[in-house]
């Protein structure tokens, strides 16, 4: 797991062998460390709306989750704000609705 961060932490491994490794040198640093590490495999990123936001502005995002609780809090960041400019289309790939939230996966459409 790689952690981004602005604070320089020693790399800290949990029981059961999680690996929690913390990197400062921003967004593309930490998405280069973690595919190397999954060599073939999907890499996830999850965080909050100003981790997700600087990795869609960077057109770094080939799909997004996301997962929609009823509970409205007022304030906070917006995670489509300041995206800069041009149209950025979505295609739906699955909505699943629980009693507690309703998810929801997009793929970006590429031109």
């Amino acid at each position: 797991v790689f952690v981004l961060t602005h604070r320089p932490r020693p790399t800290l491994v949990k029981e059961g062998g999680t690996t929690f490794t913390f990197v400062t040198d921003g967004i593309h640093d930490a998405l280069d460390r973690a595919r190397a590490a999954a060599g073939d495999r999907n890499v996830d990123i999850a965080g909050g709306a100003g981790t997700v936001r600087q990795y869609l502005a960077a057109g770094l995002i080939d799909e997004l989750q996301l997962h929609v609780v009823p509970a409205l809090l007022g304030e906070g960041l917006r995670l489509f704000e300041g995206l800069g400019p041009g149209r950025r289309d979505l295609e739906p790939v699955r909505v699943e609705a629980t009693p507690l939230a309703t998810h929801l996966k997009y793929r970006f459409v590429r031109d």
